[in-house]
């Protein structure tokens, strides 16, 4: 038997609706702890933000090394905005993922999700004026994340905080 059942843990983590939801702490890349170990507070779901706070907690999320946990923030908005928005935020969590990815060493996942929320973005960029980007450079965050994966297929370390883009401003670039 596994050690979790003779801990009197549950063999699946599961929340109030039964849906399997793991407890284990998670590091600042979102990675699982052992149980018991000291984690990063995680991100709430579900939490409905306008899009400026959500541009703002993501970036704080971003420059402090997280963006597994900007992730999460950008899948909210994703799921709860107008269906109108839902590409901006996927993209943005695409690139946040591939962020985490490359600060994992995952080079070959890091680089791949880079350029699909690069391409996601540049989707909506040549759809000019169709929807607010809400004060972000979609063109300096497509040129960020094409650069990213650029240097993380040639084997670059990443190191998440230091690579973080900018969501608002210009190109992409902290």
């Amino acid at each position: 038997m596994g050690g979790r059942e003779d801990e009197g843990v549950n063999a699946r983590d599961r929340d109030g609706e039964g849906r399997a939801r793991s407890a284990r702490p998670r590091d600042g890349l979102g990675r699982p702890l052992p149980y018991g170990a000291q984690g990063v507070e995680r991100q709430p779901e579900g939490v409905v933000r306008a899009p400026g706070e959500t541009l703002a907690e993501a970036q704080r999320l971003l420059d402090a090394g997280m963006p597994f946990h900007a992730h999460e923030v950008f899948e909210d908005a994703w799921k709860s905005g107008p269906e109108a928005e839902a590409a901006l935020w996927r993209g943005l969590a695409q690139l946040a993922v591939g962020l985490t990815h490359s600060a994992r060493g995952n080079a070959v996942g890091g680089a791949r999700l880079l350029r699909r929320g690069a391409d996601v973005l540049a989707g909506r960029e040549e759809a000019a004026g169709a929807e607010p980007s809400y004060g972000m450079d979609l063109a300096g965050l497509v040129r960020w994340a094409r650069a990213l994966a650029e240097r993380v297929e040639a084997g670059a370390a990443v190191d998440a905080a230091a690579e973080a883009p900018r969501l608002s401003g210009r190109g992409g670039l902290g």
